[in-house]
């Protein structure tokens, strides 16, 4: 989609999550997509018309071109009649269709020139794998914080698109109890931390991701680094380090998996 024009855009229902933005066809067809970029978990494409096209996948979109599936689906797909929600046919005869079973996925449109003032990104803290992320920027954005470490993580306001996988595995890497209050985390385990959770980030980017139910790369594969968990879903298992059980509790209507013994 990258740098060709967006022909025509067909869209099959009146909503996603959300309505669609006032004049959501007109305001894009013709616009050519000047680069495609990402905001924590948001798709931004910068049209040439001026505004971003903003787009989240929730939890069961995904982008097919030209009717084709990439690969063979570990959930499949539905049929496409009730399915496929937005198309977009593309100069150089690409079609482009967003297919979401679950309609948890959203599209929106907002002036480039504003983009730091759309809602989920005005205050938006810093990407994870980012260098304004580190252990002297949780030490300012956790100070006075009486919230538990995990849902303070889980804030994307503290830091964006950190999920619920990667912060139970960081903090078990960092040997950080689940529960301690945030503001209470003395600054040398705090720089453990940000080294932790960007690791956790990059070796799950290297794997391909996390399989739990229907994600699947751009090729069809599923990711790998489900097989490399260390406490995520494995309750009553033995702690690789210790070998007491693994522990879980529900903090924020989240489930967190942690070893009592090696967190503190």
């Amino acid at each position: 989609m990258e740098g060709k024009r967006i022909l025509r855009v067909q869209t099959r229902r009146k909503d996603l999550r959300f309505p669609f933005p006032e004049n959501f066809n007109h305001r894009i067809e013709g616009a050519r997509l000047k680069h495609m970029g990402r905001r924590a978990k948001y798709l931004v494409a910068e049209l040439s018309s001026g505004e971003a096209l903003i787009m989240h996948l929730g939890m069961t979109g995904r982008f097919t071109v030209s009717g084709k599936k990439p690969g063979k689906f570990h959930h499949e797909a539905g049929e496409a009649e009730k399915h496929d929600h937005v198309v977009f046919d593309m100069q150089g005869g690409a079609t482009v269709t967003f297919n979401d079973a679950r309609r948890f996925g959203f599209m929106d449109l907002w002036p480039l020139a504003d983009l730091d003032r759309y809602p989920p990104f005005d205050g938006m803290g810093p990407e994870p794998i980012s260098n304004q992320f580190s252990g002297a920027y949780l030490q300012e954005a956790f100070a006075g914080k009486k919230a538990p470490v995990k849902a303070a993580l889980l804030d994307q306001y503290v830091v964006a698109g950190l999920g619920n996988i990667y912060v139970c595995e960081a903090l078990f890497r960092s040997g950080i109890s689940p529960k301690k209050l945030a503001g209470a985390i003395k600054r040398d385990k705090l720089e453990i931390l940000a080294v932790e959770i960007r690791k956790v980030i990059e070796e799950a980017i290297e794997a391909g991701g996390s399989t739990i139910s229907d994600f699947e790369t751009t090729t069809g594969e599923l990711g790998y680094f489900q097989h490399r968990f260390q406490v995520y879903d494995r309750e009553g298992d033995p702690c690789i380090t210790c070998a007491k059980p693994v522990k879980r509790l529900v903090q924020s209507g989240r489930s967190t998996f942690y070893c009592g013994t090696c967190q503190k």
